[in-house]
């Protein structure tokens, strides 16, 4: 997985005036925390914050009391209206220790014709990996999976190093049968309602 370095700064004011001068200034509040240390209260720069986070469980790279430490998100608030992010709590790791986190699935590949829908019942795996080597997601193959069909967790190829921290019968995708017959039936049944109104008006 990628490293991404960020700068930060220590925080010293608290409470919510001093969190919007933070964002004014193109910073966000952050919290580290883990490893049984207090936290460290940071400001960190809002866009390459954003950045870093398209990549789910990033690794990131930040100055802690004079050392690089290595965290990964646990938390993000962002605006519920424009999206703005306005805190993150990120967690303490070390190399060769082993985190929990949840990788998206991702897929390829067509269902057998039909019509039918691929639902995703878990639309991230959980695992269990070094935290300097976290997957970013996981691939899976639906090529000609027909209606009834499910994947579970432990039909997924992991990575090496990776390990599932899920039961491993747990359904990850199923295959639903196309329900065109039954949307064909209820527009019958509209068709005969509208026409039953029509006739009771004229």
């Amino acid at each position: 997985m990628s490293e991404v370095r960020l700068a930060a700064e220590p925080r010293t004011e608290f409470g919510k005036g001093a969190a919007r001068r933070a964002r004014r200034a193109g910073l966000v509040p952050g919290v580290v925390y883990g490893h049984g240390q207090a936290p460290v209260h940071l400001n960190l720069p809002g866009h390459d914050l954003m950045m870093a986070l398209k990549t789910p469980n990033v690794l990131i790279s930040l100055p802690i009391e004079g050392k690089n430490e290595f965290v990964l998100p646990k938390a993000v608030q962002r605006d519920p209206i424009k999206g703005n992010l306005e805190h993150v709590d990120l967690l303490l790791v070390k190399r060769g220790e082993k985190v929990t986190v949840e990788i998206p699935v991702l897929t390829e590949g067509e269902l057998a014709p039909g019509g039918n829908l691929l639902e995703h019942v878990l639309n991230a795996l959980p695992v269990e990996a070094e935290a300097t080597h976290l997957p970013e997601n996981v691939t899976v193959s639906v090529e000609g999976l027909e209606a009834g069909s499910s994947i579970h967790a432990k039909d997924i190829v992991l990575p090496k190093g990776t390990t599932l921290a899920v039961d491993e019968d747990a359904v990850v995708l199923h295959v639903v049968a196309a329900q065109v017959e039954a949307v064909a039936e209820e527009a019958e049944e509209g068709e005969e309602t509208a026409a039953t109104a029509e006739g009771a008006e004229a």
